[in-house]
């Protein structure tokens, strides 16, 4: 197991670029289970959560190579369960039910695990596949489903804190194969369901509405093999933003899509930053004296709430007083008490945090509980007095390709240590 340590008060400049989206090549890796054909998918991030879907894949039956960021999958003949102990790691290992499903007309997987920020059900995605014609059980830890023949339905998909998006996802790659037209209402905008819309459709499915909250799937006979690029990552894009805001005298990211980013970039405008954006580049100059924010997390194309943690970090030591209100996952501020082991001033009020900006942080010892505070607590040890010493890093591993390495190229002192 490795930890961090974080030594503050290092400016940084320079250009970082953006890594593949996880939470895009993460179900784009399970939709070739679709195809007997080869499928071939650039930009894949390397992750701690890819190297699970790859070995899931694997286990499935599936021939699987990877180098240098590109990953080739030829699935001619495939198992039908997904084991406990491969997918436990990994909350997006439910993706692979739909194509499952699509396909083979049967799946059998473990219910998955993951971050511990709240209560985060599949009963949408099983509702929906419910919906297209299947038996659905959980029994024993695992989830069983059957058809004789998938059927297009109208399926709302809207849940009580917002769309889901791996739901959208999963319905979406158990849909193109199905029988008939199906309507997802209610369905996720955000631009991952879109990138593996476009996937599947070079495939040759028939998808209309991705980005939008209908989306349309015409089903096919079958799917063909395809070539595809993961569109950047815009959380560790934005998380990069945040770093640069904190710490930042110029900073660039390259291969990013500002269009992605515009509720963030919105937020650190409004804070007093200034920011560039380009066709796939983004840059943000340092401002000695940001202002306080009120930030609300929804669903795309709202404010995210995987970037709220960083948002926190940043407005620690921002004068004056800051709330965020988490509308998605209202248990996740485990990171808060974290942040105040280092000196920040936050008060929680139910789902909303209130933070009063301090003059100084100091470094300290600090465990990361999830992905997106694991990367708040290394953004607030940039800014810290002395070294923060971040605990249980294999969280942050799991979504940010090299953070500590990307982070040392724009200037800051970050050492990677074995414990």
């Amino acid at each position: 197991m490795d930890k961090i340590l974080v030594h503050g008060g290092r400016p940084l400049s320079g250009n970082v670029r953006v890594s593949g989206s996880k939470n895009s090549a993460l179900p784009i890796l399970a939709a070739t289970l679709l195809t007997r054909d080869e499928c071939v998918i650039h930009h894949v991030p390397d992750l701690s959560d890819i190297h699970y879907m790859l070995q899931i894949l694997s286990h499935l039956g599936a021939q699987v190579e990877r180098a240098s960021g590109t990953v080739t999958v030829k699935a001619e003949k495939i198992a039908t369960e997904a084991p406990y102990e491969l997918v436990r790691k990994m909350r997006a290992s439910v993706c692979v039910l739909g194509p499952l499903l699509g396909r083979e007309n049967e799946a059998t997987v473990s219910l998955p695990g993951g971050c511990v920020i709240g209560d985060r059900p599949i009963d949408l995605h099983l509702k929906g596949f419910e919906a297209l014609g299947a038996a659905v059980r959980v029994q024993g830890g695992n989830v069983k489903c059957f058809a004789s023949q998938l059927k297009g339905a109208v399926i709302p998909l809207r849940g009580k804190f917002g769309s889901t998006v791996l739901g959208t996802d999963n319905i979406m790659m158990a849909a193109v194969l199905a029988d008939g037209t199906t309507v997802i209402d209610g369905a996720a905008e955000e631009p991952e369901v879109v990138d593996l819309a476009n996937f599947l459709n070079a495939m040759g499915a028939k998808i209309e509405g991705a980005g939008t909250r209908r989306i349309i799937v015409e089903g096919v006979k079958e799917l063909h093999g395809a070539e595809h690029a993961v569109i950047p990552d815009r959380i560790e894009a934005g998380t990069f933003l945040v770093a640069g805001a904190i710490a930042g005298k110029e900073v660039k990211l390259t291969r990013a899509n500002p269009t992605h980013l515009q509720s963030v970039i919105g937020a650190l405008e409004k804070a007093g930053f200034r920011i560039e954006s380009k066709k796939d580049s983004v840059t943000i100059h340092g401002n000695g004296a940001p202002t306080p924010l009120e930030l609300i997390t929804e669903p795309y194309p709202g404010f995210p709430t995987d970037m709220q943690a960083q948002m926190s970090a940043l407005l620690c030591k921002t004068n004056g007083i800051s709330t965020i209100t988490e509308n998605i996952f209202p248990q996740r501020f485990m990171h808060v008490s974290e942040l105040k082991r280092m000196g920040a001033n936050i008060t929680l009020e139910n789902a909303t945090a209130i933070i009063n900006g301090v003059d100084r942080l100091s470094g300290a010892p600090v465990m990361a509980s999830d992905l997106r505070a694991s990367a708040a607590l290394v953004l607030a040890g940039l800014q810290a007095d002395g070294v923060t010493e971040v605990n249980r890093v294999y969280h942050i591993d799991r979504g940010y390709e090299m953070i500590d390495e990307k982070l040392n190229a724009l200037g800051a002192e970050i050492e990677r240590v074995k414990v």
